[in-house]
């Protein structure tokens, strides 16, 4: 269609009312009273107008002082909205844009917090947990003296731990299936990756389980000496203990193996 006929048809779908073309350009206002609109907002509790606010100022007055600003808080408000991936976005483009402002690593560390807010059960995939590991993860290694740093620290830890928990979940999976070296895999894992989470206590005794159904006793009877020395009071160590004493074993660890290697890094060491 020709630009010449354009104006015809448009009319046409208006009727009897002329077409406003200026309805079609977005008015240009001061950045500052955007931004001060959007934080109004903001204090009143309209998250949605706020961001609304802020995104125009990030529009309209890009690379400026206020729109550096505006980006900052149309991360926040749509982290506090559940708008998660409009957060990690724009908190992404304000670190590559101003890596050395003052704000940086609050920007980060919102995206780190909207990774985490998706963190599903650990039935279910952990993309998220892995994400939010790296994201704060910059937090701690590029601001280390931020007052983020802490709880940054301990959303990597939960992180961590879901994992871990991951990956016992499919490990238990295997064992129970009697696919002991697939299960083994998924356990060892746990014993060299996630020394640190909640989770190596049974996957040490799940892999003096797999070793000691396979006929491996030494292994057997190393994971379990280690799970003792460790967490001497775990429940696992006494089940652990009560399976090998089943095959006339006692717990004897074998220095040469992964797992006694390996127990240098426990923390329960």
């Amino acid at each position: 269609m020709s630009a010449v006929a354009l104006p015809l048809v448009l009319a046409g779908c208006q009727g009897e009312k002329d077409l406003d073309l200026s309805t079609y350009v977005e008015t240009i206002e001061p950045a500052d009273a955007l931004y001060n609109q959007g934080l109004a907002n903001l204090n009143a509790g309209r998250l949605k107008e706020a961001a609304a606010k802020f995104e125009a100022v990030d529009r309209q007055h890009p690379y400026s002082e206020f729109g550096r600003k505006a980006l900052l808080m149309s991360t926040f408000t749509n982290y506090r909205q559940g708008r998660y991936s409009e957060a990690v976005n724009s908190g992404q483009r304000y670190v590559t844009l101003y890596p050395t402002s003052d704000d940086a690593a609050y920007a980060q560390y919102l995206v780190g917090l909207s990774y985490f807010r998706q963190i599903k059960e650990v039935t279910q995939d952990q993309s998220e947990a892995r994400k939010t590991i790296e994201a704060m993860n910059q937090v701690v290694e590029r601001w280390p003296d931020s007052e983020y740093v802490e709880d940054a620290q301990e959303k990597i830890r939960f992180a961590r731990d879901q994992l871990a928990g991951k990956e016992m979940q499919i490990g238990r999976y295997y064992l129970e299936r009697r696919e002991y070296i697939a299960a083994i895999r998924r356990f060892r894992g746990v014993v060299e990756n996630y020394s640190n989470t909640r989770h190596v206590e049974e996957a040490l005794a799940r892999l003096a389980e797999a070793y000691f159904a396979m006929g491996i006793a030494p292994e057997a009877q190393t994971a379990t000496a280690v799970l003792g020395h460790n967490f001497p009071e775990s429940k696992w160590y006494k089940s652990s203990y009560q399976l090998l004493q089943s095959g006339g074993l006692e717990p004897r660890e074998n220095r040469a193996s992964w797992i006694s290697k390996a127990a240098s890094v426990i923390v329960g060491g």
